[in-house]
């Protein structure tokens, strides 16, 4: 109920806020008019400068005084994308972030951010920071965070935003918290939609990869009206893009990239036909052995024979690498989604130069994510860290062939079965976005000076509900696999055939079994932001060089969100990924202040020299209060030359996820050192820190599975993380007559302390057995056989980042000559420098990233990454060649493992008859049939979603109708 109140109240406080703001903005009018009116024979303002990202200050947008990429409604329809998250993704300054090539969806567990997954979404990095790093706004308001069902996600989702109604996308790489607030450490992004449009657009897009999959589909239509005192626009859109299957990419198949076989390594020991680890108590030999194939058990005439004088004869033999299970061809590289949008804006001027503005969008998307069936390991060496690990099989269970009980006393065992007979994992999100706002803006005129003002409130909601079918209760498996007596006492408990096998391929598990053993594991979270602000600009003294613009403004927020897991993962009864609650809310009060003095104007070698400042204090609820500074400055030494810097500080609140997230697992592959450490090339030193830990001294302990289980798990007491950043950059314009040509470079260096993160869990594994780091080995613990049963890496504020580059763009445009005209963009990123630090027992541990792929999870610190593009228009033709480049990374995780450089070629052709009101386009991504480079270390599907596109070539038709 706390929830359901909070969330009313918050409404409440919503339509209250905006009775408040009619009301006063009724008082307001009168006022403003005559001030408006006092200078006789006044004229109206003439508003030639506007806001710009990164300030709230009204400026001339070509002066280009911040590092600010513009992105157009035309240049995402030029990619061929029909996704922002995706396109924004192409940027050579994006770092790897979520998007629809992730399939985890929960099998792997949960991220150890409290997070979630956010299947089926799509998210922004910049500067390689995190998707938390970015703020993203809309019309300059904040947009509410993502809802992964799986979680309480700090990022956005930007597949909640319909880009039906773009008009444009300003994406500013820098620092702007002491103008914005949390989350603007790497950048902002800033959707501006539209709100001109007069009359009727239709569009309709088809495209599919040359294998015949992935098909998508994206249908728009949009209406829009303007006079001299109202604008509207409305908008309809629906997306839908089908599957692409692991089994159908030659380089997915099979865990390992490229693999053809289990050989190569990455199957699982879960398998159909079984594998059981155990100490026979007769013999005390010890077991490992897996069902011939074919072999079947019904638990009456057919039970599988098994020899305690020779284990590994019979209908059994010793368990191998080619009996492990390829789960791979079940996964899905691309995951299939529906999006549905309807959004609608009404702008009306109620007074002169005062302007009413309403805004209101539903966004609702349905996404599945699928798996290989769920795999059962149960035992005490099974490392779940939960109910399997203690389920014991009675000698009785009419299915056990052994003829002893197996339980951890006797045998301490393990044992690992794949039902196929339940289907593979699928899960079925449903999302649903929703947001209105409403507001007044205007201007007015004192002193000769012009004044803007703004007011918006607004509130948004993004909930998920997320159902997994294939689920298994590990109470009720326990019960099924113990003694028959009290399964029958139980009151619709079956006996469960674990060493039943497939047979002939129909399986031994009935559906009476899966009745009383599986469970459709329903999952939701929410998230809801209600926010309020202010501003006022606009000009206080005239010096010599010019006027002294200012903002001030104040905001107040109120975040909350939950997430609520089925009650049987909740309980730590469910065979898969346990995972628990969370639940929490805050406020924050912030007010801010920029000012731009204006030094010299017209003099030699200063055309144009200013001086910008901004301070930004927030109160928040949670953790206190927090202030942040910006110092500015640009410089025209000439016309064609623009120089500009900036030193500013930057925050990140710890959002409800991080705060109020309960405990948490995710699978996560990892290489334990003292894995058969006789064999594995292991040091003395390495030996000697296993042996140290429990893992038995003869060796005799191997690692089982590639994915060992990390607990996190929020933390009330975090801080916010803090950054300091440096920019410094130039453009160069030259008077080219006809053509056009702008030059811009920029240079970044950020180092963000008190970073809000688990320690990573590879390098704590290599830290504390390999050198030995006693900092590193808090929290891991190890059974008797010296399995990893508990890996704790719950949230703090630990170590930071110092990362460095160089950002490097041309543009260029031709003038008109008999073959028409040329133009080029040319855009560049250069990573100098990332390093990430860890805590450790003598102090920070420094790993420097660039150049390299992490691995699960997929992250990548390419040293360059470019795109180009080539347009010839001509008449009512337009072509449009794209370059896309990343160079290669070494994979840290995979022996150093290098991952060639990729090229990708795009092409698109229009056709629009300046004489029709519609337009075709025809165009090819990935012309060449360039494949992405094999990711021996990524998780699924063989490489790294967030770095390469899927393999293929992806051809599309877009037509638009217009009248």
């Amino acid at each position: 109920m706390k929830n359901v109140n909070f969330r009313t109240d918050v409404k409440k406080r919503y339509l209250g806020s905006v009775s408040t703001v009619i009301l006063g903005m009724t008082l307001l009018t009168p006022l403003c008019s005559a001030v408006a009116q006092e200078a006789e024979n006044a004229e109206e303002p003439v508003f030639e400068e506007i806001l710009v990202t990164g300030s709230r200050i009204r400026t001339n947008p070509l002066d280009k005084g911040a590092p600010i990429l513009n992105v157009t409604a035309e240049d995402i329809d030029k990619s061929g994308l029909t996704s922002l998250g995706d396109f924004l993704q192409r940027l050579p300054g994006s770092g790897s972030a979520l998007n629809t090539k992730f399939n985890s969806s929960g099998n792997f567990g949960f991220p150890p951010d409290g997070g979630g997954i956010g299947a089926g979404a799509a998210q922004v990095d910049l500067r390689n920071l995190g998707s938390k790093r970015v703020l993203v706004l809309v019309d300059g308001v904040r947009w509410v965070h993502g809802s992964s069902a799986s979680g309480v996600s700090g990022a956005t989702d930007l597949n909640t935003i319909p880009t039906s109604i773009i008009e444009r996308v300003e994406v500013l790489q820098d620092g702007a918290s002491a103008v914005y607030g949390s989350d603007a450490i790497a950048g902002v992004v800033n959707i501006i939609t539209k709100k001109n449009q007069d009359g009727f657009e239709a569009s309709a897009y088809v495209g599919a990869y040359d294998r015949g999959d992935g098909e998508t589909q994206e249908y728009e239509v949009s209406w829009g009206q303007q006079s001299d005192k109202m604008n509207i626009f409305v908008s309809l859109s629906y997306n839908k893009q089908n599957r692409v299957s692991a089994a159908d990419i030659p380089l997915s198949r099979f865990p390992s990239a490229g693999a053809t076989s289990c050989e190569a390594g990455g199957c699982s020991s879960g398998t159909p036909q079984g594998r059981f680890f155990l100490t026979d108590p007769n013999t005390l030999n010890q077991l490992d052995l897996t069902l011939n194939d074919g072999v079947i058990n019904d638990g009456g005439a057919n039970i599988p024979f098994y020899n305690p004088a020779a284990p590994g004869t019979g209908d059994f033999h010793e368990f191998a690498t080619a009996d492990r299970f390829n789960f791979a061809p079940f996964n899905l590289v691309l995951t299939p989604s529906e999006r549905v949008g309807v959004y609608s804006q009404v702008s009306y001027e109620i007074a002169d130069n005062i302007t009413m503005n309403f805004k209101a969008l539903f966004n609702n998307r349905q996404s599945t994510n699928q798996a290989a069936p769920e795999p059962l390991f149960i035992g005490p060496e099974a490392g779940n860290g939960n109910l399997l690990d203690t389920i014991s099989i009675h000698e009785n269970n009419p299915f056990n062939p052994f003829g002893f009980t197996i339980d951890a006393e006797t045998n301490g065992y393990f044992m690992g079965r794949r039902p196929l007979e339940a289907g593979p994992r699928i899960f079925n999100q449903t999302v649903n976005t929703w947001y209105v706002s409403g507001g007044f803006e205007g201007a007015f005129e004192a002193g000769d000076r012009n004044f803007y003002w703004d007011i918006t409130s607004a509130y948004s909601k993004n909930r998920a509900d997320q159902v997994k079918n294939g689920a298994f209760n590990s109470r009720h498996l326990k019960i099924a696999l113990g003694d028959p007596d009290v399964c029958a006492a139980t009151p619709g408990c079956v006996p469960f055939n674990f060493f039943g096998g497939q047979g002939s391929g129909s399986g031994s598990i009935t559906p009476e079994m899966l009745e009383w053993v599986s469970f459709v594991q329903k999952d939701l979270s929410e998230q809801t932001l209600f926010d309020v602000t202010a501003n006022l600009a606009g000009e206080i003294v005239e010096l010599p060089a010019g006027p002294v613009g200012f903002a001030i403004g104040a905001e107040y927020r109120e975040q909350s969100g939950f997430f609520v897991p089925d009650s049987i993962v909740t309980a730590g009864e469910s065979a898969g990924v346990p995972s628990g609650p969370a639940d929490g809310s805050y406020d924050t009060k912030e007010f801010y202040a920029e000012i731009n003095l204006p030094l010299i104007r017209d003099a030699a070698f200063a055309d144009l020299l200013d001086l910008n400042a901004a301070v930004r204090y927030s109160d928040y609820s949670t953790f206190g209060s927090n202030s942040t500074f910006k110092v500015g400055g640009k410089w025209r030494p000439t016309p064609d030359i623009l120089l500009r810097a900036s030193w500013s500080q930057g925050f990140r609140a710890p959002n409800i996820g991080e705060l109020f997230g309960t405990f948490s697992r995710f699978d996560q592959t990892l290489a334990d050192p003292c894995s058969d450490f006789n064999n594995n090339g292991a040091s003395a030193t390495t030996i000697a820190n296993c042996v140290a830990a429990g893992v038995p001294a003869d060796g005799s302990y191997a690692q089982f599975n590639p994915q060992i289980s990390v607990i996190t798990g929020g933390n009330i007491n975090l801080q916010p993380e803090e950054s300091e950043s440096w920019s410094v950059g130039g453009v160069w314009s030259p008077d080219l007559g006809e053509s056009s040509l702008t030059l811009e470079v920029n240079y970044y260096d950020i180092k963000l302390d008190d970073a809000i993160s688990a320690v990573d869990a590879q390098l704590k594994l290599n830290n504390c057995f390999t050198a030995g780091d006693s900092v590193a080995c808090q929290g891991i613990t190890r059974t008797s056989g010296g399995v990893i049963n508990g890996f704790d890496t719950t949230l703090q504020n630990i170590g930071g980042i110092r990362t460095s580059g160089f950002d490097f763009s041309a543009n260029y445009m031709s003038p008109e000559t008999d073959i028409g005209m040329f133009g080029f963009v040319w855009t560049n990123t250069l990573l100098f420098k990332y390093e990430r630090l860890t805590e450790g027992a003598s102090g920070l541990i420094s790993s420097r990233l660039e150049g390299t792929e992490r691995g699960d999870p997929e992250q990548a610190f390419p040293k360059w990454k470019s795109t180009g593009t080539l347009t010839w228009y001509k008449g009512d033709w337009t072509a449009s060649w794209t370059g896309r480049y990343t160079a290669g990374v070494t994979e840290v995780n995979a022996d150093d493992n290098q991952m060639a450089a990729v090229l990708y070629n795009d092409l698109q052709v229009t056709w629009a008859p300046e004489e029709r009101n519609y337009s075709v386009s025809l165009g090819v991504n990935n012309i060449f049939d360039k494949d992405p480079s094999l990711c021996t270390s990524c998780a699924l599907n063989g490489f790294d979603g967030s770095l390469h596109d899927l393999p293929g070539q992806f051809g599309y038709l877009r037509l638009t109708f217009k009248k």
